[in-house]
This record gives C-alpha cells, sequence and structure tokens, in this order.
C-alpha cells in the first residue's frame, strides 16, 4: 500500500516537472521577437546593469543581436501560465520604472547608449 503511494507521489512529481517544462518547447501560432534600435534621445530608460540577464532574456537577446530569439504564444493561453515571455518583461519594466516606458515600446540603456525595444511579430522590423 504505501509503495502505491510512494509510486503516485514520484508520478506526480515528474508530471509537475513535464508540464513546467512542455510549455517552453510548444511552438505554435506566431512567433514574437524583441528588436532593439540604438536611439538618440533624452527619454528616460531603465538601466540594463539593474536588469538580470536570466530574468529578462528577451531585453538582453535583442541588446546582443538586434533581435531576440523567436517567443511563439502557446495554445489556449496554457503557456503563458508556465513560461517567461516578453510580454512579462516589458510589464516587468513598465511596474518598476513606468518612466522608461512610452506606449509599446521600453528604452534601456547599456553602456552609454539608449535602445529602444518593441515586441514585434517581424523580426526585422
Amino acid at each position: 500500500m504505501r509503495q502505491r503511494y510512494v509510486l503516485l507521489l514520484v508520478g506526480l512529481v515528474v508530471l509537475l516537472l513535464a508540464v513546467g517544462a512542455l510549455p517552453s518547447l510548444l511552438k505554435s501560432g506566431d512567433p514574437y521577437y524583441v528588436t532593439a534600435t540604438e536611439v538618440e534621445t533624452d527619454h528616460a530608460a531603465v538601466a540594463a546593469e539593474n536588469l538580470s540577464e536570466r530574468r529578462y532574456e528577451y531585453v538582453f537577446g535583442a541588446l546582443e543581436d538586434g533581435r531576440s530569439a523567436a517567443y511563439y504564444e502557446g495554445p489556449f493561453g496554457l503557456k503563458e501560465s508556465f513560461s517567461n515571455s516578453p510580454f512579462d518583461e516589458f510589464s516587468a519594466i513598465r511596474t518598476w520604472n513606468g518612466e522608461a516606458v512610452e506606449g509599446d515600446t521600453v528604452y534601456v540603456r547599456r553602456n552609454g547608449t539608449v535602445y529602444r525595444l518593441a515586441i514585434t511579430q517581424t523580426p526585422d522590423a
């Protein structure tokens, strides 16, 4: 009897781990990218050194390469509950420093250069 409970508990843990990992593997729907463009502005900007590269992976991907890796929205809104998205990152920056946000764009300062970051479905925009 005790072995069944242990097996059930192990199975539940494995299932929860799979549910946590699976959404990041789903690539359905349209891709979204964060693009970074250097701008000459005195607009308020978030200092990149105050952001964590692990938490803001799409922001830093755009700062490094001009465009982040693709983010695919999952079906039924399931993926958004379990994984980080560029929308989450922009929302967190908006909450943290609303002055660095203008509409759907975010301004980030890195090494003295200000970048305008935007979420787009076309990587070359």
